[in-house]
């Protein structure tokens, strides 16, 4: 009789283990269950990415106001963090015509004041956008924070276009 695997899936259980379900089934109707289990990762050994975002323009005192974040390094795009924190990301034009996090618009302009080496490099997508404009300028949608090996702190200037 022939058999096939299916595999479900692997589940997180509550003992800091998880678990991997595979189904095989026959032709016929009936079917098993295999199970394993396998230590669960820890989060807490993985490196974490401090971000200050400063505002896009001065408030009252004559400072950035500042938010702040933090991510595991390496898991996430600075446009996720800062939609996550429901930070402003776009100027008004795109407010309306953004792209999504897909690259083509380059409306998600962001300037990196200090942690650059904890980024990924520029993409082709940001060089073609950013030809005439300073190196510290990134897309939100093209910068991966973190490497999953280094941690640090990044500080962000959201919306630089707007700075005076």
């Amino acid at each position: 009789m022939a058999l096939s695997a299916l595999n479900v899936g692997i589940f997180p259980l509550g003992n800091g283990y998880k678990q991997q379900i595979s189904v095989l089934t026959p032709k016929r109707s009936c079917f098993s269950v295999s199970l394993a289990a396998e230590p669960k990762e820890s989060s807490s050994k993985r490196p974490e990415i401090e971000l200050e975002f400063l505002g896009p323009k001065l408030d009252g005192d004559g400072k950035y106001p500042v938010n702040r974040a933090k991510s595991i390094s390496g898991e996430k795009l600075l446009r996720n963090i800062m939609l996550d924190n429901k930070l402003e990301l776009y100027a008004t034009y795109g407010k309306v015509m953004n792209c999504g996090g897909g690259g083509s618009c380059g409306t998600c302009i962001v300037e990196i004041l200090e942690g650059q080496d904890l980024l990924n490099e520029r993409t082709n997508t940001e060089l073609r956008h950013f030809k005439k404009k300073p190196e510290s300028w990134r897309l939100a949608c093209q910068t991966i924070v973190g490497n999953k090996e280094n941690s640090g702190k990044v500080v962000v200037q959201r919306i630089p276009q707007w700075r005076k």
